[in-house]
């Protein structure tokens, strides 16, 4: 695994909300919401760089919103699901559901 992955119980609200707070990896979080662990580059929209996406991964990470793990040349990225659920129960489907409503 890469560095920098919170434990569960080191997950902190704020740094969640901070993370989710951007649009584009709000994006990102619906595209995972399925259970699906996606490339970094299947994620990354045409029109931003890639140097940009490192940045949105790491904060991501750090937050513990996101796993990454590397495979070959590629880094995945799955949602934490179970550890925020643990952590803030209802948060993450809340959050889902206003943005499917916001469609």
């Amino acid at each position: 695994m890469i560095a920098n992955h919170p434990d569960t119980e080191q997950i902190l609200l704020e740094n969640v909300l901070f993370a989710l707070g951007n649009p584009l990896r709000l994006s990102m979080i619906r595209r995972l919401a399925d259970g699906s662990e996606l490339s970094c580059n299947a994620l990354r929209p045409e029109d931003v760089a890639k140097s940009t996406m490192t940045h949105h991964w790491r904060v991501l990470r750090d937050s513990g919103v996101v796993w990454q793990r590397p495979q070959g040349r590629e880094n995945m990225i799955s949602l934490r699901r179970e550890d925020l659920d643990a952590r803030f129960p209802g948060l993450l489907d809340t959050l889902l559901q206003v943005m499917q409503a916001g469609r």
